[in-house]
């Protein structure tokens, strides 16, 4: 089963490009960010004839989050639960049957944080203290559950082209990389880092040549628990789709479960 995950930043305006995406690379499920379209106006009729199953949890003009499956949904859940005045749309979990039993695959948007000082980056810990409670439940039910998308969290200084750039940024505060190895701590394992020590990157910024300079960070990440991570098979980031026309900054990183 190959599994993917893609800050998108705008389905409409990114949908020539996903489209193609999803016809070259053919992941059997594919959990999509940062969508920005409301359930009602999500262009689902060019995804579906490529015969993928559609589930979103969408906002008008920001966050937003789908999940797109050539398997049918047995169950769909929308929202984290925690905070019932969260109205921002950051999560949906799908489930599924397989020939050896039951997977769980979640999309995930975590807020951003930015700026340093504002009500934002509370915000940012919050949910992730959600999550993490979420998480920790989630594994009593030992079953293969990934956790895709953008997680918003620089984990390490290797995972940025320049480190001291982000001193003073949300995404690489100690307090975003503890929540983030708190998660690991659980028993999730980096999909990613799971494989392979090299450099390798996931968000460029549009601005100052990043993608020309290689300028990248790796934020957009892959978490398996212990049951989907004993059928790892290989985990990488298909950086080409950075360089095409109208690109996300984004790029997706997919995953391979046996």
């Amino acid at each position: 089963m190959k599994i993917a995950t893609w800050n998108i930043n705008g389905v409409k305006a990114r949908i020539d490009n996903l489209l193609v995406w999803l016809k070259d690379s053919q992941p059997d499920i594919a959990c999509l960010q940062e969508i920005k379209s409301v359930d009602e106006l999500f262009p689902r009729a060019d995804i579906e004839a490529l015969g993928y199953h559609v589930e979103t949890h969408g906002q008008k003009g920001f966050n937003g989050v789908a999940i797109l499956s050539k398997l049918r949904f047995d169950e769909v859940n929308r929202g984290l639960p925690g905070d019932d005045d969260d109205q921002q749309a950051r999560f949906i979990e799908g489930v599924f049957s397989t020939g050896t039993g039951v997977v769980r695959v979640v999309s995930l948007y975590l807020p951003n944080g930015n700026p340093l000082g504002s009500e934002k980056f509370p915000y940012k810990l919050g949910w992730m203290e959600r999550l993490e409670r979420w998480a920790r439940e989630r594994l009593d039910l030992e079953e293969p559950l990934v956790l895709a998308g953008d997680y918003n969290v620089i984990p390490q200084p290797e995972d940025a082209k320049n480190p001291g750039a982000w001193v003073d940024d949300a995404l690489f505060q100690p307090e975003s990389r503890g929540a983030f190895r708190r998660l690991c701590h659980l028993g999730y394992t980096d999909a990613v880092r799971a494989v392979s020590d090299n450099v390798l990157y996931t968000f460029w910024d549009y601005q100052a040549g990043a993608w020309q300079k290689n300028n990248g960070i790796r934020i957009d990440h892959v978490m398996l628990s212990p049951e989907a991570a004993d059928r790892l098979a290989s985990a990488s980031v298909e950086k080409h789709v950075r360089a095409w026309e109208k690109p996300s900054d984004h790029v997706p990183v997919v995953i391979e479960l046996a």
